[in-house]
């Protein structure tokens, strides 16, 4: 593989991941969910609807 092949994949499959987070964040904040995400080491549960659309 090239260089400029794997710069296209690695946009592509960071793109993919930005897309199944907004579309699991928004099903999280349609039913009122929480998200549950490590920060600083810790588990922490966050209501979807304080976290904003990317």
């Amino acid at each position: 593989m090239t260089t400029e092949n794997i710069n296209n994949l690695r946009a592509k499959i960071l793109q993919g991941i930005k897309m199944s987070y907004n579309k699991l964040l928004a099903a999280k904040q349609k039913e009122n969910g929480e998200l549950v995400i490590s920060q600083k080491g810790k588990i922490v549960k966050i209501k979807a609807k304080k976290l904003i659309n990317q």
